[in-house]
């Protein structure tokens, strides 16, 4: 019993684990293509002349049937009246009339005058239907053609448009949410997802409505030809739709996991990539590689099971179209040997027939584009309809020019809503043209200060200002616009030297960048390169050492001339001499603006305005170097561990 019940319980684990679809995916996918109107309607109209024109050729080729059969009875006929004696033809007419199903009563000249004429018409019949035969066949190439290119383009332009809308909305998304999901998450659903819903949309779709535009066309053309043949093949039509809504069901979620189990294996691709020099320097290579096959074996298990699953629906199918043309097969041999089915219009209905059993075998194939397709409409959606935590709300206003006056009053912020404050309580003002340094232990809340003076984050409590204005309140695009910002962590982009100092500023002149890079401190390394300005930078900065990266971080936020300046531990990757140089130009570029320093070496903030003391997210300390000095255990022992600590008459003592 107990055995029982865990068997339960894990059943229902496993059914809780289970990928749900968001509502609606299908409709809200196919809008996209209702954008284009027109257009989007080409490739069915078309599609519905060609089928048309297919729909013709089995009729054509039944009346050839029927001229050649009629031509040879004809002849046949004739042959045999001339060996009948002219005394014994009129007795023998009423055989030969019942034998060709003519009416009773038909004179011997009149049935000669309908033989010769059914001979000598079979030609002219046969040359008709060949000619017919043939531009129906052009015409259903050229319109079968041009289905398929507006299907295509229809596509590309669906790709085009859910790519631009989750590009942007993967840009305005809070940093938060980017903290809770993976880069390669994100990169596969703007890549793979986005291809297999193009695909399903310039493909599938398609051959979804042809099939049934071909399945009813010929299911009307069956009755109407041959009511008594058609409802012995119809029964194959439930039994194939209701394999199809069963397969369809079981294989959706498994794609769904596809597209999973996919992202996973292109986010540890995209980290080993990014990460090829540590992996390399700690010999993980082989670890590495052991992770990666464990995703693709993960991916490739996945993959087997779906097409297990389909190797057994595609014969199954198969098997059922076998047997509906067997019953078929044998209906339609009865009729002809009772005399009511001719050879022609058995040859017409078994055409027909194929006709039918085509899109039965288009429905495996949909279903699988289709369960695909959804999987990742589903997952694109997901991104779409995700909400960001720090947004403007109705009725924000566009932040004047600001004086630079910023403060927290009474600041307290977890991530995600949840778990120990990074901040508790923290209150301080820095006023206009102030330096505000921020000094403390890894993890005591110096980054995440100045991670909410631009609004990357907002407060769980307490509110952030600038000039009075409570950053919720303003337009985040103004606030932004008015903050220079060099983060620890350095990020270029790929192009040249110009283009990333003038990221924040496109427009700018070659004068301004140079200005800028030469308050940096990095107008001479920046012209020992022959291309100068235009040296390409390589993937994120690659082929620049740390200290020229940082100095063109820093030329990247001084160009944008900003009235509030955050430099996050901006000196941590340039040697001594360096940091002199960039430190010189950024005390003189700091006069008359808000600035707030994050820095490990407190000879880089020793003559700030206000220096903030932070130990495990809390205000220690505040006041003047100095002050600190003398006042604060916490400072003092950071002084003395780097400037008393690495004095000269330390080494010698300890020497």
């Amino acid at each position: 019993m107990q055995a029982t019940q865990t068997q339960e319980r894990s059943k229902a684990a496993r059914r809780a684990q289970r990928p749900s679809l968001p509502k609606g995916v299908f409709g809200r996918a196919i809008r996209y293509l209702f954008r284009y109107k027109f257009e989007a309607a080409l490739p069915y109209l078309f599609l519905l002349i060609a089928t048309l024109a297919q729909l013709a050729v089995p009729r054509l080729i039944r009346n050839m049937i029927d001229a050649v059969t009629q031509g040879v009875i004809a002849t046949q006929v004739l042959q045999g009246l001339e060996q009948i004696p002219a005394a014994f033809q009129e007795q023998a007419l009423p055989r030969i009339l019942e034998a060709l199903n003519y009416a009773p009563g038909t004179t011997l000249q009149q049935l000669v005058s309908q033989l010769s004429a059914d001979q000598s018409g079979a030609p002219d019949l046969l040359v008709r239907a060949g000619i017919f035969i043939v531009i129906f066949a052009v015409l259903r190439g050229v319109f079968a053609f041009l289905q398929s290119y507006w299907a295509e383009r229809n596509s590309q332009s669906v790709s085009f448009d859910m790519r631009n809308e989750l590009y942007a909305k993967i840009q305005r998304l809070s940093f938060s949410y980017h903290d809770q999901n993976q880069t390669g998450q994100l990169m596969i659903r703007a890549t793979d997802d986005v291809e297999k819903v193009r695909l399903f949309l310039g493909q599938g779709l398609v051959q979804l409505v042809s099939a049934i535009v071909l399945l009813s066309a010929t299911l009307i053309i069956l009755f109407a030809t041959n009511a008594k043949l058609a409802l012995v093949t119809l029964w194959i039509l439930p039994v194939a739709l209701a394999l199809f809504f069963i397969f369809g069901s079981i294989t959706q979620p498994l794609f769904f996991r596809v597209q999973m189990k996919l992202a996973a294996l292109n986010t540890i691709l995209q980290e080993n990539l990014a990460g090829i020099k540590v992996v390399k320097a700690f010999t993980r290579e082989k670890s590495e590689q052991q992770k990666f096959g464990t995703a693709v074996n993960a991916l490739m298990d996945q993959q087997i099971y779906i097409a297990r699953i389909f190797t057994f629906l595609f014969p199954l199918i198969f098997l059922v179209a076998n047997l509906g043309q067997a019953t078929t097969l044998q209906a339609g041999g009865e009729q002809i040997i009772a005399g009511t089915l001719s050879l022609g219009e058995w040859q017409e209905f078994s055409l027909y027939l194929i006709y039918l059993f085509i899109p039965l075998a288009q429905f495996g194939f949909i279903i699988s584009q289709f369960g695909q397709a959804m999987a990742s409409a589903g997952r694109i959606f997901e991104i779409l309809d995700a909400t960001s935590d720090v947004t403007d709300k109705p009725g924000a206003i566009a932040l004047p020019q600001v004086k630079g006056q910023v403060s927290f009053e009474d600041v307290s912020f977890r991530y995600f809503g949840g778990g120990d404050p990074v901040l508790d309580g923290v209150s301080f003002s820095a006023q206009p043209g102030q330096t505000v340094a921020l000094l403390g232990a890894t993890g005591s809340g110096k980054t995440t200060i100045i991670n909410l003076i631009p609004r990357f984050y907002d407060p769980t409590e307490g509110r952030v200002t600038v000039d009075g204005h409570d950053l919720r309140d303003v337009q985040l695009e103004s606030l932004r616009a008015q903050i220079g910002i060099v983060l620890q962590e350095t990020t270029l982009f790929t192009g040249n030297i110009r283009d990333n100092i003038a990221f924040g500023k496109p427009e700018a002149t070659q004068a301004e960048v140079e200005a800028a890079a030469k308050a940096a401190a990095a107008h001479d390394f920046i012209m020992t390169f022959p291309q100068g300005y235009e040296t390409p930078v390589g993937e994120r900065g690659s082929t620049l050492s740390g200290g020229q990266k940082q100095r063109i971080a820093i030329a990247r936020a001084l160009l944008l001339n900003p009235r509030i300046l955050i430099l996050d531990d901006s000196t941590s990757s340039v040697d001594l001499q360096t940091e002199s140089q960039i430190q010189a130009a950024l005390d003189k570029l700091m006069e008359g603006r808000t600035s707030f320093v994050i820095a490990q070496r407190i000879s880089t903030v020793i003559n700030a305005d206000q220096i903030l003391v932070l130990d495990k997210g809390k205000v220690v300390a505040s006041g003047k170097h100095a002050e600190l000095l003398e006042d604060n255990e916490i400072y003092a022992e950071i002084y003395n561990s780097q400037l008393v600590g690495d004095s000269p008459a330390s080494e010698d003592a300890a020497a």
